[in-house]
């Protein structure tokens, strides 16, 4: 039975996130619908990173087994005819180890985050980035993300309804950058917890407006406590750019 490893980018705006919910619109049901329409075969999509509702991405990675061996181009074919017109795009084919597995086999997740900052609220990228009116530090964001970076408690960026079985994490990196009106922030790890990079993003932005010191981002990290974390940033800016597996 042959394993096909599959790249893809998606919009997550119409979704309730990534992973099937009974009868609500997601990417894996989206997904498994378009294998079944192309092959007849009911599967299971497996996937590196479950994100959650209206998160982006442009590196998600997945794999399915078919039971019969087709042309990866004819699966990236068919699965892209049968998305139409879902804003789900499978990018690439390959066929897998049979052992290779999209999520157990990853050796990091990248993430960005993309913030509009400037007067006027976004026109062609509404539901792609988060609005940020206020001027932001975009350097200062960045002096104080490196308090979070390396092996952690973060517990205090953990969503209450992680089910993560530790809150250790080692993040590898975490940058802060500005591109004219964008502040973008970039965070590297083997894994995260459950909405732990849009929680390190609301609280790094209260120190790019002032509000916090890279101390207090600090002291909140070393609280281990959920409310001690900043404002949780929206979904709307947040996109999966990659996943890593060794050679």
């Amino acid at each position: 039975m042959p394993r096909y490893r599959l790249l893809l980018e998606y919009d997550g705006g119409p979704y309730c996130g990534f992973q099937a919910q009974g009868g609500l619109p997601t990417v894996q049901a989206s997904l498994e619908k378009a294998v079944a329409a192309f092959c007849g075969e009911a599967v299971r999509v497996h996937t590196a990173g479950r994100t959650d509702t209206g998160v982006h991405a442009t590196g998600q990675v997945a794999h399915v087994d078919l039971e019969k061996a087709w042309p990866t181009e004819t699966v990236r074919n068919a699965l892209n005819a049968h998305l139409r017109p879902e804003p789900i795009v499978v990018l690439a084919v390959e066929v897998a180890a049979e052992r290779w597995h999209a999520r157990f086999s990853a050796t990091e997740r990248r993430y960005r985050y993309r913030i509009l900052n400037r007067a006027s609220p976004p026109g062609l990228d509404q539901g792609r980035v988060w609005w940020v009116k206020k001027d932001l530090d975009a350097a200062a964001m960045h002096a104080a993300a490196q308090t979070l970076v390396g092996n952690h408690d973060f517990t205090t960026f953990r969503d209450l309804a992680c089910q993560a079985k530790s809150p250790v994490k080692t993040l590898d990196v975490a940058s802060v950058v500005r591109d004219g009106e964008a502040v973008v922030l970039v965070f590297e790890a083997r894994s995260f917890l459950h909405r732990q990079v849009r929680s390190m993003t609301g609280t790094l932005a209260e120190v790019g407006v002032g509000r916090w010191t890279a101390a207090d981002v600090a002291a909140a990290l070393a609280a281990r406590d959920r409310a001690a974390c900043g404002p949780v940033a929206p979904a709307d800016g947040l996109y999966l750019t990659g996943v890593s597996y060794e050679p």
